[in-house]
């Protein structure tokens, strides 16, 4: 593998990608919601689990993303669930509850890096992106939102356009108001994708398509900086991705779950991820100072690559050299070693 040509960059952005489920809140994302409309969640996620063996069973072929996405629609529908719009999904995310020390540890996280970049002088950045196959207006419903420079996750439309709708001068503007379609689907595999977008900054420059050649010192977002945090098996994709390609990957677990634990720890021993943690975010905790000390390491990376980059790229000014009679017999011969070097 070439060796990489030090660059000098103005400013450096690091990220921390996170999932949300059982990462970012205890347990899933949907329980204000089948709480509100009095759907039994247990009975809900039995069903999606059955529903691709069934399908299959009549050479339909599904996947379970997509099937808890349409059967929710279908609790819409049949009246279940009546009335529920993307309004009222963000309303309910307000009522997730969040692990403990968030959302304040998304800000002071933020300000550490930065204050971490001005002592050596370096202008660094940290962002916060959520990508999750849960809800994306539940999640911009929760007080981590504001915190967040991106929010990737499954999405309803509300009024999908109708057939022909390019030939009406004038579209019927009372239309039910409640989700009827998936707009967005979220699924472990898709996770990669997006953490391409960041890392090519698709996310922030829409000319820049995700599957276009970026040259690796060209992408916004390097994957040596970046960390991603998730919670188990299903984030493999994502956790190999950030490893193989010099990022960090943290797998998470609630505090008081053993199965969940034994799972992060063999996501350790298989080498799927670097540390794992419990989800659990206050300042002395174990999983804030890992992560702490992760961007750290990345900082202080960056200031030795500025270093090389310095050495390598900006040559020194010329001097005004003294004639060789006038010299004192040393300096003659260092001089003379100068130029013959």
């Amino acid at each position: 593998m070439p060796t990489k040509e030090p660059t000098l960059r103005g400013s450096h952005v690091l990220t921390c990608i996170w999932d949300f489920d059982k990462t970012l809140c205890p347990g899933y994302m949907q329980t204000p919601l089948f709480r509100a409309y009095g759907v039994d969640e247990d009975q809900f996620w039995k069903e999606t689990n059955l529903l691709p063996g069934l399908y299959a069973r009549k050479g339909i072929r599904t996947s379970k993303d997509s099937a808890y996405l349409n059967h929710l629609i279908s609790y819409v529908k049949s009246g279940a669930m009546k009335g529920l719009t993307n309004k009222r999904l963000r309303e309910l995310g307000a009522e997730i509850e969040l692990c403990p020390g968030l959302p304040e540890f998304f800000p002071a996280l933020k300000e550490s890096v930065r204050e971490l970049g001005k002592k050596h002088n370096l202008e660094v950045t940290l962002e916060h992106y959520v990508v999750s196959t849960g809800l994306a207006e539940m999640i911009r419903g929760t007080a981590i939102a504001q915190h967040c420079d991106g929010i990737y996750g499954c999405e309803f439309l509300e009024h999908p356009l109708p057939p022909h709708f390019t030939k009406q001068d004038e579209l019927n503007l009372e239309l039910p108001t409640e989700i009827s379609q998936v707009a967005a689907m979220v699924d472990n595999t898709i996770k990669t994708r997006f953490i391409f977008e960041i890392n090519k900054g698709s996310n922030k420059d829409t000319s820049i398509d995700v599957n276009a050649v970026v040259l690796s010192e060209d992408r916004r977002v390097p994957f040596q900086n970046m960390i991603y945090i998730a919670d188990g098996p299903s984030d493999v994709p994502a956790f190999s991705l950030l490893k193989k390609s010099g990022g960090k990957a943290f797998a998470v677990y609630v505090a008081d779950n053993d199965a969940e634990f034994a799972q992060n720890d063999a996501l350790l021993q298989s080498g799927r991820v670097h540390g794992y943690g419990p989800s659990d975010y206050t300042a002395n905790a174990f999983t804030p100072k890992w992560i702490r000390h992760a961007l750290a390491g990345m900082v202080e990376r960056l200031v030795q690559e500025r270093s090389r980059a310095v050495e390598a790229r900006v040559t020194r000014p010329p001097r005004h050299l003294s004639t060789e009679a006038n010299l004192p017999s040393d300096e003659q011969t260092s001089q003379g070693n100068l130029f013959g070097n």
